[in-house]
């Protein structure tokens, strides 16, 4: 399957597509029930494969691992995954490029980051010089068969990201992505700079950027929205709050609980979206001599 074209095709269609940072398999198996598109996220791949903040720790041979088993269980959902700066060499942003194509992932973000690299909502980001950036992006470009690519900058000086924006466009990348946009006047201000490549803005809790529904980020221009870390932060308030109450009740478990039916139920649509699982054959008499 064209994974690239299939992506691409969705990102072209009327409105916002969103596509949803997930952290691990059960968080991916439960946003692929209700979304189209998935988003491995840098933070919440960082947080949950090594409990380590989104600060350049991340190995891109774990990443690939992670996408396979993504692309095996959920073989129709669009996967964007989070490449960081391609992992500091551009041959090894290459390596990765194919890696991932290989294994079934449907688009990449290259970001334009210097090392140490920081997650794009915090201070501290520091970016390359833009035609450093530029030859980097041109190399994954060229090794790309059908993969999407988003060129990402992490600038914080509004000129200077609508400066690199505008040179994104110029390029053969599919999709423009400025991180930490803090209004909607510049967003409005980054599409004029695109002109008619498609535009992505990421969402994320208590980050740089406005809070805007799909409706509203359409109104703006804006072709998709990725979710960094709604399924990370959910399961963080949620396990803090099992834990305090498994506390409280001494050990006894909540009524409530998901239970190990519901859990397997949702783990077995892993499989069974490979095949159609036949009706239950009806039982027959038996015979008698």
């Amino acid at each position: 399957m064209a994974y690239g074209k299939a992506l691409r095709e969705a990102v072209a269609a009327p409105g916002t597509t969103p596509l949803i940072g997930v952290f691990d398999m059960v968080s991916a198996s439960i946003a692929a029930r209700h979304y189209d598109g998935l988003f491995v996220s840098g933070f919440g791949f960082s947080a949950s494969h090594y409990g380590l903040p989104d600060v350049g720790f991340i190995a891109w041979p774990d990443v690939v691992g992670f996408v396979q088993r993504m692309r095996l269980a959920l073989p129709t959902k669009h996967l964007l995954v989070d490449i960081d700066d391609g992992y500091t060499d551009p041959e090894v942003a290459c390596q990765v490029v194919r890696a991932l194509e290989q294994v079934g992932a449907s688009g990449v973000i290259l970001e334009d980051q210097q090392r140490p690299r920081r997650c794009g909502h915090v201070e501290g980001k520091r970016v390359l010089p833009l035609e450093q950036y530029l030859e980097k992006l041109d190399l994954v470009l060229r090794t790309r068969t059908d993969l999407v690519v988003v060129a990402r900058t992490d600038a914080t000086d509004e000129a200077e990201m609508l400066r690199r924006a505008a040179a994104f466009a110029g390029t053969d990348a599919d999709v423009v992505l400025v991180e930490g946009m803090p209004s909607t006047d510049v967003i409005r201000r980054v599409r004029r700079a695109v002109g008619d490549k498609a535009l992505l803005f990421n969402q994320i809790a208590g980050g740089r950027s406005p809070q805007l529904s799909l409706g509203e980020l359409t109104e703006l221009g804006v072709d998709v929205a990725i979710y960094s870390t709604p399924c990370l932060f959910a399961a963080h308030a949620a396990i803090e709050e099992a834990m305090v109450r498994l506390k409280d009740r001494d050990g006894v478990l909540p009524d409530d609980s998901i239970t190990v039916a519901e859990s397997q139920d949702l783990l077995k649509e892993n499989i069974s979206r490979h095949h159609d699982v036949p009706a239950p054959r009806a039982s027959q008499p038996a015979m008698t001599r």
